[in-house]
């Protein structure tokens, strides 16, 4: 390294430091402006990490937030990096929340496994509360768990429960996630009648679908702390992004078989599956910016 590259690299760092104070500094103003209004916060939280070395230690996390309970009442505030979080251990007080006050507590954080996973928050279970979510939400109840699909659908859930309670107990993890394959794509992917090809693909959905599950559930920097989210520290917005494009990969497979099926006229309205039914009822939706086929497929994967 030459002597004119050191004093620039101290430049560039003494940049970053100065960057990174100035956000700490607006982020605890902008707490100590508003803690007045906010639940009891534990003691113990450090600046800008927050809370996040009380709940991940050797005690299970919701013996740890029960004692933090018993300690602070029924409602408490924890911070995760920089994002407060309300703590509700009262079934009255999650009453009065999700009924009176409902619109202010029903959307849901915009974390990175959402953004990645979720095909960029169009998956209904992660959308924020609003227009988009209640129709999504409305679709996904009314042509899925209605009484009329229910019932519809019988014939294929009672052939699926007989199928299941013959099989051994070693291959019911497998069937498990045959039967939602089933449910929401039309697929069968087992049986002698199955091809080799299609196990292969069973065998692959399962993997992915079984990270995607797995990485809803970890902590991502990037969640608690926006400013080193290009870190990736872990590797796993990396492998988020790899699990994302091999799922909609086969969703993006199923639902084109759909179209191709539809566009001949071979689809039995009488035994539609879920991909089926949101081909039919998307168009003309307001579907806030997405388009149907995201949809489609984000809506069908939380389903399965």
């Amino acid at each position: 390294m030459d002597s004119g590259t050191v004093p620039h690299l101290n430049t560039a760092v003494t940049g970053v430091l100065v960057l990174v104070l100035i956000y700490c500094y607006h982020v605890t103003k902008k707490w100590r402006a508003t803690k007045s209004q906010r639940a009891p916060e534990p003691a113990g939280g450090w600046p800008i990490l927050g809370h996040h070395q009380l709940l991940a230690g050797s005690q299970l996390l919701h013996q740890t937030l029960g004692a933090t309970a018993d300690r602070y009442g029924p409602i408490f505030t924890v911070r995760l990096g920089v994002n407060p979080t309300l703590i509700v251990s009262s079934w009255e007080l999650a009453k009065e929340l999700f009924t009176i006050n409902d619109p202010a507590v029903s959307s849901r954080p915009p974390f990175t496994a959402a953004k990645y996973l979720g095909y960029n928050f169009a998956m209904f279970a992660f959308a924020p509360q609003g227009p988009y979510w209640r129709e999504i939400r409305k679709i996904a109840t009314s042509e899925l768990l209605s009484n009329r699909r229910l019932n519809q659908l019988k014939d294929v859930r009672i052939h699926e429960v007989e199928t299941s309670l013959k099989e051994l107990y070693a291959h019911w993890d497998e069937k498990r996630m045959a039967q939602a394959m089933l449910t929401v794509a039309g697929k069968r992917y087992y049986g002698s009648a199955v091809g080799d090809d299609d196990k292969i693909k069973a065998q692959q959905w399962q993997k992915a679908v079984r990270k995607f599950l797995e990485y809803l559930g970890i902590f991502v920097v990037r969640d608690a702390l926006p400013f080193l989210g290009w870190l990736d520290i872990g590797g796993h917005e990396k492998a988020m992004k790899k699990t994302a494009k091999e799922i909609d990969s086969i969703l993006e497979e199923w639902l084109e078989e759909h179209k191709r099926k539809r566009l001949l006229g071979e689809v039995d309205q009488a035994e539609q599956d879920f991909m089926d039914v949101m081909l039919s009822v998307l168009p003309g939706t307001d579907l806030a910016g997405y388009d149907a086929d995201t949809v489609n497929k984000a809506t069908s994967l939380w389903n399965s």
